[in-house]
């Protein structure tokens, strides 16, 4: 029986990962041989670890079932945005009367192996993927809004409002915080929520959130929307310094980014040979056309000025469309 007064406790002595490298290149980067489970330098061929575990889904499948759409028998890699590292275990669909109690209910349910949180967060995630999918965006950006989507969540100070708009604003926000901005209304397009519940949500995680997004500048859309619209890198590069030149000399003043940039587009095409008409350029940009009008109306005045000095004019500046 140990006595109160025995010695003092032990302290705890602080835990080091080891990281794993070479002996003779310790700068090197391995390389990592997933049929083997080594790990192998690339200056030396040295195997420097051996059976490595594979994270990954093992896609091999012992069902009796050939109709089974998910071959995997393990699972998906870990989700460190998932509460428990997404160690979760879900059963399959029974095939026979063994897999059904008496009353006809299921033995095994997946309800109770996955928490209430991590189900909003995995049906979240679903939504941005599948958001972000439809407008071509990378596996970077989507982690980003997954990440951003999980603060949110795990601040609960958007109570109340629909998961969908909540994961649409957070698309939005991760969009312009990697610096390839979208428009509310491409958003708009790929989810089932309204303009307006999406602004409302986009305010409230920044506030919430405590952080900021850089202002969207007529430039962040002029590589996507000439490419959509088949012109040029002539033309784009033109567009871009009409857009610049606009601002700086503050003639569009109270515009949206959007319609400078289309309006930008609009008179750059007039001036080459590949000429846009307005609906075109609205059609791809979101914009309508009285909306173009209006702002190529506040650069037309001042058209000599804004295009850049080495342009190929197709069409005098005297010549182009009054507005």
């Amino acid at each position: 029986m140990s006595s109160a007064g025995a010695g003092p406790s032990r302290a705890k002595r602080p835990v080091y990962l080891q990281r794993v490298t070479c002996p003779q290149h310790p700068d090197a980067n391995l390389i990592e041989d997933c049929h083997a489970g080594d790990m192998i330098c690339p200056d030396c061929g040295l195997v420097v670890a051996d059976r490595v575990i594979d994270v990954g889904s093992e896609w091999r499948t012992f069902s009796n079932d050939k109709n089974v759409l998910d071959p995997s028998r393990v699972g998906a890699a870990e989700n460190s945005l998932l509460g428990g590292s997404d160690l979760t275990t879900l059963i399959g669909k029974p095939s026979g009367l063994a897999g059904f109690n008496d009353d006809g209910t299921l033995k095994y349910a997946n309800r109770r192996q996955v928490s209430s949180n991590d189900r909003v967060l995995l049906n979240a995630f679903r939504e941005i993927a599948n958001m972000a999918d439809r407008i071509n965006l990378p596996k970077t950006l989507i982690d980003r809004t997954k990440a951003l989507f999980k603060k949110v969540n795990d601040q609960k100070n958007l109570r109340g409002r629909s998961y969908n708009a909540i994961a649409a604003a957070c698309l939005y926000i991760a969009c312009r915080q990697e610096g390839v901005p979208r428009t509310f209304k491409e958003i708009c397009a790929v989810c089932s929520v309204s303009k307006k519940e999406i602004g409302r949500c986009f305010k409230l995680i920044l506030r919430a959130l405590e952080t900021n997004v850089e202002l969207i500048n007529p430039s962040d859309f002029m590589s996507r929307f000439c490419t959509n619209l088949g012109l040029p890198p002539s033309v784009k590069k033109c567009a871009t310094h009409i857009a610049r030149k606009a601002v700086d000399l503050d003639l569009v003043a109270g515009r949206s980014p959007i319609s400078v940039a289309a309006a930008s587009i609009y008179m750059a095409s007039q001036a080459s040979d590949q000429k846009k008409d307005q609906k075109e350029i609205g059609d791809i940009a979101g914009v309508a056309d009285v909306t173009i009008r209006q702002s190529y109306r506040l650069m037309y005045p001042r058209a000599h000025e804004l295009f850049a000095p080495d342009f190929k004019f197709h069409t005098k500046v005297e010549d182009l469309p009054p507005p």
